[in-house]
């Protein structure tokens, strides 16, 4: 009302505007609850002969006074909002404010700026609700998007606020009145919803009318539109004058904290007063302007009424709301201040524009400029466990409260104060009161999960796992570790080599085969020798004529070979064959090997104390049921098994389940202890199990790693920390610092500085993988000595033939008879068959008999042979022919 006044005031004091002439107007305050007094009033103003009529705010009333003007042709100004489905389309009716579509248009592309993925929108009355329906309608075109819808008043907004806290609805869209509006953000300072990880966008275009005071050093993130600049020289011009007009009028028109700001309603209300004025002018320059006398309870129109209309309609203006253009009753251009909340107060960051479709045109963003909590002390909570965050050995004596955050030590500890560095913040480390990291119990957290929801802390910076279920919880920074589950057992007792230790070296099974080759390669050799003529030989070289040979290998000779060549010590027969040769040379190459082989690993077992756990592995820790193992309770390692869809896994997940007593842990340390006491195995992160195998000599890592995952800075979901944190851990892992630090912590406080994968090293038993080839070569040797060994009989067999002038299958026969008798005697006759030559009548022809003939003389004058006998002269001992004796043929020549 009183910036109608102020609009009519202005219009009649401008020179040029009316041409000297004056507005004259009347001001009713009409009761929405008395429409039929209401009603009344609104004919009687009619009958007065006014222009236009302007107002009123009620939907109900306006809907009376739009169905009078249309009837009675006068024009009906409006400066309320209005959605598509409230839209009057009567011919008379001009409405200033800008459409409802176009600003939730203006909303949708504020969402979408700020990335909200779920948005909670609390409206006031129906009204608010069929305006929010364009917001619904658009943002649940995404799917990936969650839209909560609440209506609230003054006597339910804490509920509604508290139903939004637990569900952890940070993006709140507000479509309230001023009044209501203030009243909101009270309830949410009140229940501690004043912070930089909630988002308040506030639809009232009266955003500058609220006292911000109070949270803008909340660190809150707000934003809203402002229709009307201050900043516009024409505008600052008007509010100046309005400044003046107030003073001395007493008549409310700006806002109190800084007069340099107007109710958009109120500039509304001008703008309408001064599109009139031009229209009005424009009419009377062309037409004849006739004056409205008219009733409602007459049937008579304003026969000027139709010609102001179309004159409103075609006349812009720039008023105190931007450019304002009429079509079809309807404003059709307006722009919009983006404003957010600083620690200066509301400032413009952006404009928005309904001719374009760009979006927000954002020109500075005070949410990612500087550190977003201010000189606020961030809350960082942890868990106490070693070498992440522990408490440091005080002397007796020492006041553990004034010590504040150099009560606490280790990894976690000295990395939060490098990203502070960085970052610049101050911070408080309060360990989680549970001691647990957070698991989801029930449909509700625990631990740290549970303090970052309720948003009791800022920071989480302790070995939290990076997983999927927490990620849709609270948000995580990038790794600053990378790790994986392993297996925490107790170090077996180490065995000293016993009294046969020297047997250790080749498995029992390769002891076996070796004694069994000995007994093959002796055997092979027996038969081949006494199969190949080339073993047969002349043991008197002085005597070529010997009609006897001898074979050396025997049974005993043929095991004594094998066992002297294995030995390593030589032997005084050596074969002859080729055969032989083969199987003798192929034996060598395997005990070369053999040997060679064993003395290498002779020395391991000699001199190396020997561990042999029991486990080696988590399918070998599933498959047995005599050594307990578990986890921590509550941990990600117990979420990792809980879930997993392994077959192995999965069989460790029921029996831990089910196991009583229960084998899960309330901290690390408990899970470290268990192992110590023996026959229990702990499942936890890799790198923790380095630390306590560092520390601890009775400790061991079994196996290798179950899965790869990280740890990770975890804040609440939607925290601008998470980035600035990223950046630092990106930061610090590039210049080692990371790395410095987890050599700080894991190598340079180990008590067992020894390497000890050297003393953790066994050697193993030589199996058949490892020297099965040379059983391969040896057998390849025996097939080859046996192939040459029978070519060799066919060879000497044919030969033999040949001389006794026997069949070659006869002579293979004997032979071959005469070789399978293994008991006979060590030696053979020499080519005294029973030939034909050899019979009855034939003796002169056999080569062993000496022949006498019937004439003592010779023509030839060679003496025949006399009658064999021994020698006369003695040697010392008597040889026998064919028992080391020797023969004299006593012969003269008398030519000689």
């Amino acid at each position: 009302e009183n910036a109608f006044k102020y609009a009519v005031y202005r219009i009649n004091h401008e020179k040029n505007l009316l041409g000297g002439a004056t507005l004259n107007y009347d001001t009713r305050r009409l009761s929405a609850e008395d429409a039929f007094t209401s009603s009344m009033d609104i004919c009687d103003q009619i009958t007065m002969g006014i222009s236009t009529l302007f107002g009123p705010r009620s939907q109900h009333l306006a809907a009376f006074t739009d169905t009078m003007c249309s009837h009675l042709h006068i024009p009906h100004i409006e400066y309320r909002e209005t959605t598509l489905a409230q839209t009057l389309l009567s011919g008379f009716s001009i409405n200033i404010h800008p459409k409802s579509d176009q600003l939730a248009r203006a909303y949708i592309d504020l969402i979408d700026s700020y990335k909200m993925k779920s948005v909670l929108l609390i409206y006031e009355h129906q009204g608010g609700l069929l305006k929010m329906q364009n917001i619904l309608h658009e943002v649940t075109k995404d799917m990936t998007r969650q839209v909560f819808i609440r209506q609230g008043d003054s006597s339910n907004i804490r509920e509604v606020l508290k139903e939004a806290k637990s569900k952890s609805w940070t993006n709140i869209i507000v479509d309230m009145n001023i009044s209501n509006t203030a009243i909101l953000l009270r309830t949410a300072l009140q229940e501690g919803m004043i912070d930089p990880y909630h988002h308040y966008i506030l639809t009232t275009l009266d955003i500058e009318g609220i006292n911000l005071y109070d949270y803008k050093y909340n660190y809150v993130n707000l934003t809203g539109f402002r229709l009307v600049d201050p900043n516009d020289e024409y505008t600052r011009d008007i509010i100046k004058e309005m400044y003046y007009y107030e003073r001395d009028t007493e008549l409310k028109l700006l806002y109190d904290k800084d007069y340099n700001t107007i109710p958009y309603e109120s500039a509304l209300v001008f703008d309408a007063v001064l599109l009139f004025a031009k229209a009005l002018r424009d009419l009377s320059r062309d037409k004849v302007y006739i004056s409205a006398n008219v009733s409602c309870d007459g049937e008579e129109v304003w026969r000027s009424g139709k010609d102001l209309y179309d004159y409103l309609q075609k006349s812009e203006i720039r008023g105190l709301t931007g450019d304002i253009r009429i079509l079809k009753g309807r404003r059709q251009t307006f722009s919009l201040d983006v404003m957010q909340l600083t620690e200066e107060g509301l400032r413009k960051v952006g404009s928005w524009n309904s001719n374009t479709k760009t979006g927000i045109n954002f020109t500075h963003r005070y949410i990612k400029e500087n550190f977003p909590f201010g000189n606020k002390t961030l809350v960082v909570t942890t868990v106490l466990d070693k070498p992440y965050v522990m408490i440091r050995d005080l002397e007796p004596g020492v006041d553990r409260s004034k010590l504040g955050n150099d009560l606490y030590e280790g990894f976690c500890v000295d990395l939060l104060r490098e990203m502070a560095a960085i970052v610049g913040f101050e911070y408080k480390i309060v360990p989680v009161d549970d001691g647990l990291y957070g698991m989801l119990e029930d449909g509700k957290w625990n631990g740290i999960v549970r303090e970052l929801i309720d948003r009791k802390a800022d920071i989480a910076v302790a070995a939290l796992t990076i997983s999927y279920l927490r990620e849709q919880y609270i948000d995580f920074t990038k790794p600053f570790l990378n790790l994986g589950i392993s297996i925490l057992f107790k170090t077996p007792e180490r065995k000293k080599p016993g009294l046969f230790s020297f047997l250790n070296p080749l498995a029992v099974e390769i002891w076996v085969y070796v004694i069994a080759a000995y007994m093959l390669v002796s055997f092979c050799i027996f038969v081949l020798a006494r199969f190949s003529p080339y073993e047969w030989y002349n043991p008197h070289p002085c005597n070529p004529d010997t009609d006897t040979v001898q074979n050396t290998f025997d049974l005993s000779n043929s095991f004594w070979f094998s066992v002297g060549t294995l030995m390593q010590q030589g032997s005084d027969i050596n074969p002859r064959a080729i055969s032989t040769r083969i199987v003798g040379a192929t034996w060598w190459f395997f005990t070369l090997i053999i040997i060679s082989s064993y003395t290498a690993n002779l020395a391991a077992f000699l001199t190396v104390e020997r561990m042999i756990s029991p486990i080696e592995s988590a399918e070998q820790l599933a498959a047995q049921s005599s050594i307990a193992y578990g986890t921590l309770e509550g941990g990600s390692t117990m979420t990792f098994f809980k879930d997993s869809k392994i077959d192995t896994y999965r069989r460790m997940w029921h029996y831990m389940k089910t196991k009583e007593p229960t084998v899960f842990v309330k901290n690390a340390r408990d899970g470290v202890e268990k192992v110590l006491a023996g026959n229990y195995a702990y499942l936890m992160e890799s790198t923790s199990i380095e630390y306590e195998v560092q520390q601890n000599c009775d400790l061991m890592q079994v196996g290798g790693l179950l899965d790869s995952k990280g740890f990770g800075v975890a804040t609440p979901m939607g925290s601008p920390l998470r980035d600035k944190l990223s950046l630092a851990i990106l930061h610090l892992q590039e210049d080692g610092k990371v790395q410095e630090l987890y050599n700080k912590w894991w190598k340079g406080t180990g008590k067992c500085m020894s390497d000890r994968k050297a003393t953790e090293s066994k050697a193993n038993a030589l199996d058949v993988n490892n020297v099965g080839g040379i059983f391969v070569v040896l057998l390849g040797g025996l097939a080859i000595a046996v192939l040459v060994a029978f070519l060799e009989f066919i060879w000497k067999s044919r030969k033999n033939a040949q001389e006794d002038r026997q069949s070659l299958c006869s002579e293979m026969i004997q032979e071959l008879r005469f070789a399978v008798r293994c008991h006979g005697s060590s030696k053979k006759s020499k080519s005294k068959r029973a030939c034909a030559k050899c019979k009855k009548g034939h003796s002169a022809s056999c080569p062993l008999t000496v022949g006498m003939p019937k004439d003592s003389s010779s023509s030839n004058g060679i003496l025949p042979l006399r009658e064999l006998r021994k020698s006369p002269v003695s040697r010392g001992r008597d040889f026998a022919f064919g028992e080391g004796s020797y023969m004299h043929v006593e012969y003269s020549d008398t030519e000689t």
